[in-house]
C-alpha cells in the first residue's frame, strides 16, 4: 500500500533549549536531532513522501535536514516538503494539529496515489517498525489506529491522550490532558488512518471550530460513535521528552547500552546529517567513565556519566559529571559541572562551578559565557 507521512515539530517547552528551535531540531544522543528518529522510522517503512509541519523557529530544523539526502528524501524529487507558515498562508497562533493540517490540505490532496497517512510528533523518541503498525491498522478495520505505550501513565504525568482498554484490547475510556493512573495507556502521538478519511474529518472539524486531533477527532469521534479506534501497544522503549527533567533523564539514559541498542538500531538504523570530524583526542590526564562521546572532542579533564556532542573541549583539571554538553562547547581548566545542560557554543570559564540537580538541571543558553 502507498503511505505518506506527516511529522509535527512543535515549539516545545524544554526551557531555553527550545526558545529558538523546535522539538524536532532538539539535539539528542550526541550526534542526532529528535526528528532523525521519525524520518528514519518512516523511510524504513517504505514511506517516500513526508511533510514536516512547523510554524515557528524552523530555521535550525531546515539547516539540519537540508535536501533530505541522508534519508533518501531529496527535496528535488518531491520526497520531502516543509509545510511552514510561508507555505500555509497563515501565521496565526497555534490552535491544534487539525488546524495545521487544514493549512496543509494542498499537500494532502496532492498525494492521490497515497491511500494512508502516518502522523507522528517529534517530542517522543523511539525506534519502531511502522510496517507492523500499518498491518495492524488494516487488520483492525478501524478508522484510526493510535500507537500507545504502557508504563508512562503514573498518576503524576499529564498525558495528551490517555486510553484505557479491557482484557480484549477494546477501549473503555479516553481522556485528553489527563493525569492518568497507571492502568491507562499513553498515546505516543502516532496515528494511522486513510488519507480520504483524514481529509473528510479535517474539513468537518474545522467547519465546527474544532482544531485538536486528540480531543476533537479521536476522542470526540469515538465518544459519538462516529470514529472507530484501534489501539496498537508498542513494546519497545519510548522516551517522552516533554519537559526539561524528562529530556535530561532520557538523554543520560542512553548511556545504558541495552537502551541505546533498542533506540539506535533494534528495528533499523537512525540516519542523521553527515558531518565528518577528526576522531576524539583523549589526553594523558583525562578520565572518561560511562559516557557517550561524539567525534572531534578534545578531552584532558574528568568526564563521568555524561553525553558529549561533537567538538567539545574539556580542559585539564575540569570535572564534568551527569551533564549534556552540546557541540563546540569549551569547558575551562578546573571548572566543576554536575547536572548541567550546556547548549551549543558555550564557554565555561576556568574555575567556574555549576551544580544543578537531576530534577532541575542548570541550563546554559547557546553561545553564553559563564
Amino acid at each position: 500500500m502507498n503511505v505518506m507521512g506527516i511529522i509535527f515539530v512543535s515549539d516545545g517547552n524544554i526551557g531555553s533549549l527550545t526558545h529558538k528551535r523546535t522539538m524536532g531540531s532538539l539535539p539528542y544522543g550526541g550526534r542526532y536531532r529528535q526528528i532523525d528518529f521519525h524520518l528514519s522510522n518512516m523511510v524504513a517503512a517504505g514511506i517516500r513522501r513526508v511533510g514536516i509541519i512547523s510554524r515557528h523557529n524552523y530555521q535550525s530544523l531546515m539547516n539540519h535536514i537540508g535536501s533530505g539526502e541522508e534519508w533518501g528524501l531529496e527535496l528535488e524529487e518531491g520526497g520531502l516538503e516543509f509545510l511552514t507558515p510561508f507555505a500555509m498562508s497563515s501565521t496565526d497562533s497555534y490552535r491544534g494539529k487539525l488546524d495545521n493540517l487544514n493549512f496543509a490540505m494542498d499537500f494532502l490532496e496532492y498525494g492521490t496515489d497515497d491511500e494512508y497517512v502516518v502522523m507522528a510528533d517529534s517530542a517522543i523518541v523511539y525506534n519502531i517498525d511502522l510496517t507492523h503498525v500499518m498491518a495492524a491498522h488494516l487488520a483492525s478495520g478501524k478508522d484510526v489506529t493510535v500507537v500507545t505505550k504502557e508504563g508512562i501513565a503514573n498518576g503524576s504525568k499529564k498525558l495528551d491522550l490517555a486510553l484505557k482498554v479491557d482484557g480484549n484490547g477494546q477501549i473503555v475510556d479516553m481522556a485528553v490532558d489527563y493525569v492518568a493512573p497507571s492502568d491507562y495507556l499513553a498515546s505516543m502521538d502516532i496515528f494511522v488512518l486513510s488519507r480520504k478519511f483524514l481529509l473528510q474529518k479535517v474539513r468537518e472539524c474545522i467547519a465546527r471550530n474544532q482544531f485538536h486531533m486528540d480531543r476533537d477527532l479521536v476522542m470526540g469521534g469515538w465518544q459519538k460513535g462516529e470514529v472507530s479506534v484501534n489501539v496498537y501497544k508498542f513494546q519497545g522503549p519510548a522516551l517522552f521528552n516533554e519537559t526539561v527533567e524528562e529530556y535530561f533523564r532520557n538523554s543520560l539514559a542512553l548511556i545504558d547500552k541495552n537502551l541505546r541498542h533498542d533506540i539506535f538500531g533494534f528495528n533499523h538504523p537512525v540516519y542523521t546529517k553527515v558531518r565528518d570530524r577528526v576522531p576524539t583526542y583523549y589526553g594523558e590526564s583525562c578520565e572518561v567513565d560511562n559516557c557517550i562521546v561524539a567525534d572531534g572532542c578534545m578531552l584532558d579533564g574528568s568526564v563521568k556519566n555524561s553525553v558529549l556532542f561533537r567538538q567539545v573541549t574539556v580542559c585539564e583539571g575540569a570535572q564534568v559529571e551527569n551533564c549534556l554538553v552540546m557541540n563546540d562547547t569549551v569547558i575551562g581548566e578546573c571548572a566543576q559541572l554536575k547536572n548541567v545542560i550546556l547548549d551549543k557554543d558555550v564557554v565555561v570559564r576556568p574555575g567556574a562551578v555549576l551544580i544543578g540537580t537531576e530534577s532541575n538541571p542548570i541550563i546554559v543558553k547557546k553561545g553564553e559565557i559563564v
